[in-house]
């Protein structure tokens, strides 16, 4: 996913080589948790409560880094809270509930090209409120995004998508969209980590206020699943595990890493890849596959995305 640029290294220490390998591993795990987290719901798991333990772990950990790391950003500045309660509610909490509301109902590379048209509006947000200079191309990226979309739903045949699924992929896109923008204005002040992980902080006091922890229903967090038809069978410990450390907080840091050896232009291109993986892996243990006309009209979202990626 788009990300915020990092500190960049000096120029000679740049391994660009280095920098793509490191995304395209974010990536890769970033998909797999698609698939992972989808079982996890089919679990019977409510996505809400999902998303609750999701962001709560996640937080837990992200604390811990900071404070070995850069304990000083533990710190919060009164004039920050609001803007960190809004990225926080809007950006993390909305976006991660209603991306596990459109795996639920649609195929999990389908929900993610969905959610993947964020940098599209974060462009036209620039050009059309913020009036800021944007390159044309971003209405050949709309158009790209529009028509790759409608071959995606098929929607010659009525819409064959699961219709609550594409609104909650598509308002999932519009909170990612906001979290880009809101993100790219905190971390001017304040690292990435730490950003992320007081995002996550909102995140997770608003779900502990929605719904407090001591309803939280642990009985439905432990079941046994077979991973794939032919798959070995797993404790729901090591979804759940998976889901927060290899599938949140790992893929994180790794995309953090690679921004030091490549440009934010340059990591978003690469990061296009994880609804193809996605896509893939959910064929393989969850056998959702795609008409040749969605696999299609999913490369044409994609070329759109890159598109709007590079008119800023």
């Amino acid at each position: 996913m788009t990300v915020f640029e990092t500190p960049p290294v000096q120029q000679e220490d740049r391994r660009e080589l280095l920098g793509y390998l490191t995304y395209l591993l974010a990536a890769s795990l970033f998909a797999l948790n698609g698939t992972v987290s989808k079982y996890v719901l089919l679990e019977g798991v409510p996505w809400y409560r999902l998303s609750q333990f999701r962001v709560s772990a996640a937080f837990v950990i992200l604390v811990a880094v900071v404070a070995l790391t850069n304990r000083p950003a533990l710190r919060l500045r009164r004039s920050e809270i609001p803007r960190i309660a809004a990225y926080g509610i809007l950006g993390v909490a909305v976006t991660q509930s209603l991306y596990f509301v459109a795996i639920l109902r649609l195929p999990v590379g389908v929900s993610l090209l969905f959610e993947f048209t964020a940098p599209i509006m974060v462009a036209l947000w620039f050009r059309f409120v913020l009036r800021e200079p944007v390159r044309d191309r971003v209405f050949a990226a709309l158009v790209l995004a529009l028509v790759g979309l409608a071959m995606v739903a098929q929607a010659w045949q009525g819409l064959s998508l699961d219709l609550i699924g594409v609104l909650a992929a598509l308002t999932a896109a519009a909170a990612l969209a906001f979290y880009y923008v809101e993100g790219e204005k905190l971390v001017v002040h304040r690292d990435p980590i730490s950003t992320t992980m007081w995002g996550f902080g909102a995140a997770t006091l608003f779900w502990a206020v929605v719904c407090p922890w001591w309803t939280y229903p642990f009985r439905e967090l432990s079941f046994t699943q077979s991973f794939g038809a032919d798959g070995p069978v797993l404790p729901s410990w090591v979804y759940l595990g998976y889901m927060v450390v290899l599938g949140t907080v790992v893929p994180f840091v790794l995309v953090l890493q690679s921004l030091r050896h490549l440009r934010a232009t340059q990591a978003s291109v690469v990061g296009m890849t994880e609804p193809v993986i996605a896509s893939v892996i959910a064929w393989v243990f969850l056998g959702e596959i795609l008409t040749p006309v969605q696999i299609v009209g999913g490369f044409v979202v994609l070329v759109g995305i890159v598109l709007a990626e590079t008119s800023r």
